[in-house]
């Protein structure tokens, strides 16, 4: 008979110990979840600030030989480029009103080349 307590005392124990696991995974502000949500969040955030739109002013790093724009502000001194078009296709070349282009290949079939002028 106490066998049989000591053994449901330890599987309360455990399925006590992983709901509160669960609970606060879930609930807290500073748990998994919300670290995972922030990290997403972040993440997408990011991207962003490397899509550049038709008019948006960009900086370009060229780490190990991949050119990487980044949105900036037009009056800003980091502002390189001026994003004039995007030409939707594999191999497009900017025509020469446009002094740099950036070719992207995509995965998913949607290749394209971003057109800038010097600001």
């Amino acid at each position: 008979m106490l066998r049989m307590v000591k053994a449901a005392v330890v599987v309360i124990a455990i399925f006590g110990g992983l709901g509160y696991y669960v609970w606060d995974y879930n609930t807290s502000p500073t748990g998994g979840k919300a670290k995972a949500e922030a990290s997403a969040s972040a993440a997408a955030e990011e991207d962003k600030t490397h899509d550049p739109e038709i008019g948006d002013c960009v900086k370009v790093a060229d780490p190990q030989g991949e050119p990487l724009p980044t949105v900036v502000d037009c009056g800003s001194p980091e502002a390189e480029y001026k994003t004039g078009a995007l030409l939707p296709g594999q191999d497009q070349e900017c025509s020469a009103k446009y002094d740099y282009g950036i070719q992207y290949r995509n995965s998913r079939g949607f290749d394209y080349t971003l057109c800038f002028t010097k600001v």
